[in-house]
């Protein structure tokens, strides 16, 4: 508890610090594109919040070190690992010029590095064919890296409206920490806390009003801190079903492969190129679209009445992960649920089907 606390009030304050001060950086850090495609806040915000979640991060693991050296080493090396990643990420939020291939690559050396690190080169998939496979260790490293990688950029992706990535990344950690507290794995334990803490204390400033933007730095820190507690808790315990590492983080992993297939397949577009067809999207423009303040549509109110919708849907997977961490066949079953679940309701949305119990269309008179 003392790393979850002290973390939350490190990333608190630091947030709280770059908004009270932001007219001293806003000309770089700000997000100043408000045209976009998948640009929905109506003033220019400060995009440098995974300083905040990195300050409470770093300010746990050094409190910890003066309690629990071991620990607080573990969780130093994972940071010494996101530093690719969290440096390329800050570098977009502040030049906006480092191109997506980039920041994977970025990702995918921290993913590396992490396996270097923590001697990581096997994984199960509980899929026979697939597991001989992964018995090389060659093919192991370079599926995991980009597993991870694969997360990273997923965190990035979903992160679209206020509150929408950081909650989803609370609620994985969660998840993780409550399969970490039944093996009792102090490593995971710990990693999970100072997790939920410093998103914590940015989330705390970022919902429901925007004061501050998650930006690259962030969502790509979070997805790397998710994809390897994920992985340990696999790799180190047996007993817990490859496929919870799937489950928790359900929504953002399908969400990106789903974006892959509608661009490149459906539409022939380049998968990289951003577009406004996204889940969270969808719900902001045809569910939140009757939200109206003084008789004019309000623009920040469906901001913040969008993201509930997708912490629901996160939690969709990140339930039956909790409940079935040590079940591949209940898990694969729930993951098959999951998919027609997803693309049923993206498929009522996209074709002005919604159903009226989520609908915020105002009855006829």
């Amino acid at each position: 508890m003392i790393l979850l606390l002290t973390s939350l009030f490190a990333s608190l304050v630091v947030c709280g610090l770059l908004i009270r001060y932001r007219d001293w950086h806003l000309r770089f850090t700000g997000d100043h594109d408000l045209d976009g495609p998948q640009k929905f806040h109506e003033e220019v915000t400060p995009r440098i919040g995974g300083l905040g979640i990195a300050a409470g991060l770093i300010t746990a693991i050094v409190v910890g070190s003066l309690t629990n050296p071991p620990l607080a080493n573990s969780l130093a090396l994972m940071m010494l690992a996101a530093l690719p990643v969290f440096t390329f990420g800050i570098a977009e939020d502040l030049t906006k010029r480092i191109g997506v291939k980039v920041r994977l690559m970025a990702a995918f050396i921290s993913g590396a590095l992490f396996l270097f690190l923590f001697d990581i080169a096997s994984i199960r998939l509980d899929i026979p064919i697939v597991d001989s496979l992964m018995a090389y260790p060659a093919v192991a490293i370079f599926f995991l890296a980009f597993a991870i990688a694969g997360l990273s950029n997923a965190y990035n992706i979903i992160d679209g409206f206020n509150g929408l990535a950081s909650m989803v990344g609370i609620i994985a950690a969660t998840a993780i920490l409550y399969v970490a507290l039944k093996v009792q794995d102090p490593l995971v334990i710990g990693l999970a806390f100072i997790t939920i803490g410093s998103i914590a204390g940015f989330f705390l400033w970022n919902y429901p009003k925007g004061l501050i933007f998650l930006g690259d730095g962030g969502a790509y820190l979070i997805g790397l801190l998710i994809a390897i507690a994920s992985i340990l808790l696999v790799v180190r315990h047996p007993s817990v079903s490859p496929w919870f590492a799937l489950m928790v983080n359900a929504y953002p992993i399908f969400e990106t492969l789903f974006t892959i297939w509608r661009r490149a397949v459906h539409q022939g577009r380049n998968p990289g190129l951003p577009d406004g067809a996204h889940f969270h999207s969808l719900i902001y423009r045809r569910v939140m679209r009757w939200v109206y303040h003084d008789g004019k549509p309000h623009q920040y109110l469906r901001n913040a009445k969008t993201s509930p919708y997708l912490w629901i849907l996160s939690s969709l997977g990140a339930i039956p992960a909790m409940l079935w961490w040590d079940s591949t066949s209940l898990l694969m079953i729930s993951a098959a649920v999951f998919i027609v679940f997803y693309v049923y309701a993206y498929r009522t949305i996209v074709t002005f089907k919604t159903p009226a119990v989520i609908s915020n269309r105002p009855p006829p008179k």
